[in-house]
Order: structure tokens, then C-alpha cells, then sequence
């Protein structure tokens, strides 16, 4: 039986595949397990949970993970942090919008 989901194979090429678990997401952004929680506490990133409950991420959630612990580095604190990488997405949400729409237009 396969683990698949309904809609076909998930693709690593994906940057939404939740293809990472938390040692590893922790080892590849130099950081412990604690501080991926406390990004999910914040939310700031909601990783999916594999069958066992364990927490995967993808590409997407690390690279925010990773934008966190260096404004973290910086001494922003983990709350101001969160704001502002939430303000950065959102922002460049809006740029790709009007790039798309200037082009159509």
C-alpha cells in the first residue's frame, strides 16, 4: 500500500514538500529542535505531521526558519522577529501581485 497522497507523489522539487524532519531541519539551519518549536508557538511556521506525529518542513519553512535565527542573532527578539518576517512575505506577496498585473495590463 502506498503512502502517497490521493493527488499523486509529492514533489521535492516542491518548496512546500514537507520533506525534512526536525533533526535535520535543526542540523541543516545550525539550531536546535527547541527553537523550530518556539517558531511554531509563534507561528511563524505550521510543518506538517508524518503518520508518527513527527514534525516535517519544507524548503519554504526553512528559509523563514533561517531568516528568524539570524534576525534572532541580531538581538531581535523571537515575538518582533516573527512580525517582521510575516511583513517581508506579505510584501513580496504584493510585488509578485503587481508585477503580474502590470504584465497582464
Amino acid at each position: 500500500m502506498s503512502s502517497e497522497p490521493a493527488d499523486g507523489p509529492a514533489s521535492f522539487d516542491d518548496d512546500d514538500c514537507p520533506a525534512f524532519t526536525m533533526g535535520r531541519a535543526a542540523e541543516m539551519l545550525g539550531t536546535t529542535p527547541g527553537f523550530l518549536r518556539s517558531l511554531g508557538e509563534a507561528k511563524l511556521i505550521d510543518p506538517q505531521r508524518s503518520d508518527g506525529g513527527h514534525r516535517r518542513y519544507s524548503r519554504y519553512q526553512l528559509r523563514l526558519a533561517a531568516r528568524a535565527r539570524e534576525l534572532v542573532d541580531q538581538g531581535t527578539t523571537l515575538e518582533a522577529a516573527c512580525r517582521i518576517i510575516i511583513l517581508e512575505d506579505q510584501l513580496a506577496d504584493a510585488l509578485r501581485i503587481n508585477e503580474q498585473m502590470r504584465d497582464q495590463g
